[in-house]
């Protein structure tokens, strides 16, 4: 069944039944039921990347060259990706894709002085610009404004408050890869350092993992307390290695704190891995010295650009009834802070 078919069985021309199932107010609200009714019953089903590409050639040509997705933030500077290696991979996953798909990237600075949300709309408006890209907030209890709300919008990480489509890290599941490849290396009492900012920017998926993972493969109340921290302190992590006397450390933390790590494991005299494995977890692990899981950035700068583009092209407008969540799983990075496997061994 293809659309010249269904036209026929309408007693309509193709364009008048094209118009009717994109739901056109240049046909009859009688004859755009009359249509989908009859599309139902012959089990007619649009082709959709032919809509998106119909959708496209409707532009105007200039705008079609001018293709455009808004980059937004809530940070108080201009570009945040300009001073954080971590956003900075993100933009470039983002632009990166964008490019493919064809669109150019235009950074809106949602704080700037003089800059309110009706403004923002109307520069929006004005540039033709329906997708927003937007990079999150400090402040993990941030609103998004009612004014950009006409948009198709993609957030990145959960700091944003309202249930929006948003592209983030497993960092659940990266938790449990951890995990099960610590244990396959032998290790039998992991021990978790958790930053705080962590630990809400996850919102408790490391923790949770990490509790759940050792009741069901290590036994009830074989779990080692959590140790959470803002800063590396090396008293409060000597007495806590010494009361609790793990076999391996996961490490979760920003990658400032990497070396403060590395600074009170040397005062301890421990010696990584022969006294005590260390896995890290973090946006950036690479050229640390350390094992363990590095974010993988570009991959969720791309995931959002793809997810954004499948709402314009679906025209999927506005703050969704049932958001979209994208999980990223980060890349495993060998240092030398865990033994080597041995023969015959296998981690997945």
């Amino acid at each position: 069944m293809n659309l010249r078919h269904l036209a026929k069985l309408a007693e309509l021309s193709p364009s008048a039944v094209s118009l009717a199932l994109r739901d056109s107010p240049k046909v009859s609200a009688a004859t755009r039921k009359r249509v989908r009714q009859l599309a139902e019953k012959t089990g007619y089903r649009v082709d959709a990347k032919l809509v998106a590409m119909m959708s496209h050639l409707r532009k105007p040509r200039a705008v079609r060259q001018q293709a455009c997705f808004g980059v937004i933030s809530f940070y108080d500077r201009p570009q945040p990706w300009e001073g954080s290696f971590h956003l900075a991979r993100i933009f470039a996953g983002m632009t990166r894709r964008a490019g493919e798909l064809g669109y150019r990237l235009e950074s809106i600075w949602l704080r700037e002085p003089g800059m309110t949300y009706a403004r923002a709309c109307g520069i929006l408006e004005a540039r033709g610009i329906e997708g927003l890209l937007c990079f999150g907030s400090p402040d993990f209890e941030q609103e998004f404004p009612r004014e950009l709300g006409r948009c198709a919008v993609v957030t990145v990480g959960l700091s944003i408050r309202p249930p929006m489509h948003r592209v983030t890290s497993h960092f659940y599941n990266d938790m449990l890869t951890t995990l099960n490849r610590v244990h396959r290396l032998g290790y039998l009492r992991p021990g978790l350092v958790l930053g705080s900012y962590e630990e809400t920017r996850s919102a408790h998926a490391h923790s949770a993992a990490y509790l759940g993972w050792c009741e069901h493969v290590l036994g009830a109340g074989r779990a080692l307390p959590i140790l959470r921290v803002t800063a590396v302190e090396k008293k409060p992590l000597a007495a806590w290695l010494e009361t609790h006397a793990p076999d391996v450390l996961l490490f979760v933390h920003l990658p400032e704190a990497i070396p403060q790590l590395r600074a009170a494991l040397r005062e301890q005299r421990l010696r990584v891995p022969a006294q005590l494995g260390v896995a890290v977890l973090s946006h950036v692990v690479r050229g640390t010295g350390f094992s363990g899981l590095q974010q993988n950035q570009h991959l969720m700068g791309a995931w959002a650009v793809e997810l954004l583009a499948a709402r314009i092209a679906n025209h999927d407008l506005g703050m969704p009834d049932n958001p979209r969540i994208e999980m990223v799983e980060s890349e495993w990075i060998d240092g030398g802070s865990l033994p080597a496997l041995r023969r015959g061994q296998q981690l997945s």
